[in-house]
């Protein structure tokens, strides 16, 4: 399955969106398409290659046009028509490119594509692959993000809004005034008169409808037309309605019964003043929700001192190859991934994992781009760059979950198909009651309550409420360290009510230490120790690994003669003469050492969770040691956090039994599976998903891959470098469980934030359309201005925006430096929620 990721131009409200949609899946080949309305963005999933110049012509034809970005490349190294063959080759290859046009005279590439697919830099990279270097020019503008984008869009609107409104404010003066100010209707009679200030309101009203409010007709109008009407063929279809009428009161009068002949200019005019304001706060509210994709981006460093040649030379970032040598100077951000060869250092990783404390990195440790060295001075091996690093997957990651549709914005489709088009027809409806049954003059209230109707219910809150939540939760829990790989695992996160973890790894380290040494009498415990560390120092096993690191520290190891391991009992060899022999209690009793009171030492530390095994020296016991995976120390308040949500905890482990339950019984686990081969962890899962549980699986992502795939949510622990983890829904960058309590944290928040968008969207339009249709006429005499209709109906999308970007406040519930005793396990809502 290939993806195509599209900027889409035009839409303004869940209809629009609905339309791409079904122009996208209508097209031949394309499996799935979801459409953003906060993000302006379409993806699209297909077999085979893509027709995106079908692609492109089924976007116009529907009116919502893909946007299209060029620009022009300096290419180096051509020669001859055969290079220019070439590099125009590599290009239009990409996915994304529309054209792609090469001179040689001028050694420069021009290329047409479609943006949010392709970028500038990528285009560059292929030319320079292809064996023609290329630069993006100094002077040329890249495409701008959205965010750039919006912020343009912003500034625009805001003219278009200061313009509008200083022309609408002398026709709301002239009409509204008596109103207001006491004599003043009778004034403006005395003065220039009723009809002169009909014309003056005439052409103001007209400036503002044709000048800053023409977007609306141009495009609510051959939406109409197309029979696909949509927010602006609203707006456009009811300050038509007021501004026309208006206009034949104002030079037809004899047209229309004496008691009915009044003006709205004032209506119309402010109403695209009111819609312009509301638009200007959405595009400013909307650049802000992707704010956390460019504080990633603007994570990438520049420029990189690189060794080339037997020289250091300074080169952009575009231009690192795998296996240069970098240097890293103190202070400086570290460019691509890599591994360290020379100097220590410490780096901050928070950008990674959303932990402030430095990692140390030495000799044979990895560094990953974007993160930032600390006082020392390192050089590094390039081992991923461009669109392979840490860095470039996160980015992907979060745009992919960004752009995904929740289960939940199903109901928000099925609505808004039929939505605007029932909008309609209500007004229409309205409009003809209001004539038949009506007081007099029937013809004006039907005018203001049709127009009122149009007005108020344009669905613009529908289309945002879901996108705008997802977009700013999962860029914030990006920047906590939580990806969410599939956007839906937001929704399904919620469904989940028995969390398995995985032990080794999960809970504990994953690496043995030698936690007791018992000795019997007479026996010196650095001695022993030496002894069974030079014949473990032969064994390959880990927990050999663990007894060498305990002694490691101490001396240099003797040699050993005669090494034996002997499979499933232990190892045995010769040191300094002495026979040594390690392993489990079925090795001393097959070989008959007598255990004496070290038998029950070790059945204790067994009870504790604990691998013993024992030591025995010319035949006779020396000491018991016990090794075990030290439990991580955030695991136990993790733990407490997930019950504090009402989660059941359950642990698979391949341990036995008593040690397994030994380890619950320690942390507060509610069900243990034990003895569990490599490969029976999906029939763990099974028997753990009785009477239909939702279940998440928590594992290190690495050998847990199948348990990850099959539970309904797989949350896969990462080490801050280990994300590119396919089966997994979620993937944490800390090490430990508390990325999980955040998982569920920033899951519930994002959700109630929807929830809350959706109730206001939808509760906003079942409440007022009766209203401004004149549902309260007969009761109380109130009748809905077109006015505060448009000012409601702006003020809704507004309202959308700004709750979903108190997303971006969230913090995590737990943090490395909270004392366990005073963590917070309710997770509770804030005041504000």
């Amino acid at each position: 399955m290939n993806t195509v990721n599209l900027s889409v131009e035009g839409m303004s409200c869940a209809s629009c969106v609905g339309r791409v949609e079904r122009t996208l899946k209508g097209l031949s080949g394309v499996d799935a398409a979801t459409v953003n309305l906060a993000s302006e963005s379409a993806r699209i999933e297909f077999e085979g290659p893509a027709d995106l110049a079908g692609i492109t012509a089924a976007l116009d034809k529907a009116g919502y046009p893909a946007r299209v970005g060029e620009v022009t490349l300096r290419v180096e190294s051509m020669s001859c028509a055969s290079c220019v063959g070439r590099v125009e080759r590599a290009l239009t290859k990409v996915p994304g490119v529309l054209e792609a046009s090469v001179n040689l005279a001028s050694e420069t590439a021009r290329v047409r594509f479609l943006e949010g697919q392709v970028t500038p830099e990528l285009l560059a990279r292929t030319a320079t692959e292809a064996g023609y270097p290329a630069t993006l020019p100094e002077a040329s503008s890249d495409a701008p993000d959205a965010g750039e984008r919006k912020a343009a869009e912003a500034e625009e609107l805001k003219h278009l809004t200061l313009f509008a409104g200083a022309l609408t404010l002398p026709v709301f003066l002239l009409e509204m005034g008596g109103h207001m100010i006491p004599g003043f209707h009778a004034l403006i009679g005395e003065t220039i008169g009723h009809h002169a200030s009909w014309l003056i309101q005439f052409v103001l009203t007209s400036i503002v409808l044709f000048g800053p409010g023409r977007r609306f007709y141009l495009k609510g109008y051959p939406a109409l037309l197309r029979g696909a009407p949509d927010m602006n063929s609203l707006v456009a279809i009811g300050t038509s309605a007021a501004y026309g009428y208006s206009v034949v009161a104002t030079f037809l009068p004899a047209l229309l019964p004496a008691e009915t002949r009044s003006v709205y200019f004032e209506a119309a005019a402010v109403i695209v003043v009111l819609i312009l304001l509301g638009r200007w706060l959405e595009a400013r509210a909307k650049g802000r929700t992707g704010q956390a994709i460019r504080k990633l981006v603007g994570l990438q460093a520049k420029s990189a001192l690189v060794e080339r040649n037997g020289d250091t030379v300074e080169l952009p970032i575009d231009q690192i190859a795998t296996g240069d040598v970098i240097r890293v100077r103190p202070g400086e951000r570290i460019a691509v991934d890599g591994e360290v060869i020379s100097g220590s250092t410490y780096v901050d990783e928070s950008m990674l994992t959303g932990e402030p404390i430095p990692v140390g990195k030495g000799a044979g440790d990895t560094v990953v781009g974007g993160t930032v060295n600390g006082t020392g001075a390192i050089s590094f091996r390039a081992t991923a760059v461009g669109a392979d690093t840490i860095l470039a997957q996160i980015i992907r990651m979060v745009e992919e979950a960004q752009g995904a549709k929740l289960p939940i914005q199903g109901l928000v489709d099925r609505i808004t198909m039929w939505f605007v088009p029932a909008v309609m027809t209500l007004a229409a409806l309205t409009v003809l009651v209001w004539l038949v049954f009506g007081p007099d003059p029937a013809l004006t209230y039907a005018l203001v309550a049709g127009v009122a109707v149009l007005i108020i219910a344009c669905p613009c809150a529908m289309g945002l409420a879901t996108p705008t939540s997802i977009m700013v939760g999962t860029g914030r829990a990006a920047e906590l360290g939580v990806l969410f790989r599939k956007g839906d695992a937001l929704q399904r996160l919620q469904e989940v009510q028995v969390v398995a973890l995985d032990k080794t790894g999960t809970i504990t380290e994953g690496k043995p230490a030698l936690t007791d040494i018992k000795l019997a009498s007479g026996q010196d415990r650095d001695s022993v120790l030496r002894l069974v560390a030079a014949v473990e120092a032969n064994s390959e096993h880990p927990v050999a690994e663990a007894i060498l690191r305990a002694a490691g520290e101490r001396r240099t190891l003797p040699g050993v003669d005669g090494f034996t391991s002997i499979t499933g009992f232990g190892v045995r060899g010769t040191v300094e003469g002495r026979d040594v022999l390690v392993g489990a209690r079925r090795l001393m009793e097959r070989e008959g050492v007598a255990l004496d009171m070290l038998g029950s030492s070790g059945e204790m530390l067994a009870a504790a969770g604990k691998t013993p095994l024992y030591v025995a020296i010319d035949g006779d016991i020396a000491a018991v040691i016990a090794v075990s995976d030290p439990i991580k120390p955030s695991s136990r308040t993790a733990i407490d956090a997930l019950h504090g949500l009402g989660l059941q905890v359950a642990m698979i482990t391949g341990d036995a039994k008593p040690t397994a339950e030994a380890i619950a019984a320690e942390l507060g686990i509610d069900h243990v599976v034990a003895e569990v081969l490599p490969d029976g962890k999906v029939s763990a899962l099974e028997a753990l998903r009785a009477e239909g549980r939702k279940l998440a699986f928590v594992g290190d992502g690495i050998n847990d891959a199948p348990a990850l795939a099959h539970a309904d949510i797989g949350i896969a622990i990462g080490t801050g470098t280990d994300v590119a983890i396919e089966s997994a829904d979620v993937v944490l960058m800390t090490g430990d469980l508390r990325g999980v309590v955040n998982a569920f944290h920033i899951s519930a928040r994002t959700m109630r934030n929807i929830r809350q968008n959706l109730g206001w969207a939808f509760g906003y339009n079942t409440a007022l359309i009766p209203v401004a249709a004149g549902a309260l006429y007969s009761a109380f005499g109130i009748l809905l201005s077109p006015v505060l209709a448009a000012g409601a109906m702006a003020l809704s999308s507004v309202f959308v925006l700004s709750n979903a970007l108190r997303l971006r406040r969230i913090e995590p519930v737990l943090v490395e430096s909270t004392p366990q005793a005073e963590t917070d396990l309710s997770l509770s809502p804030t005041p504000a929620e």
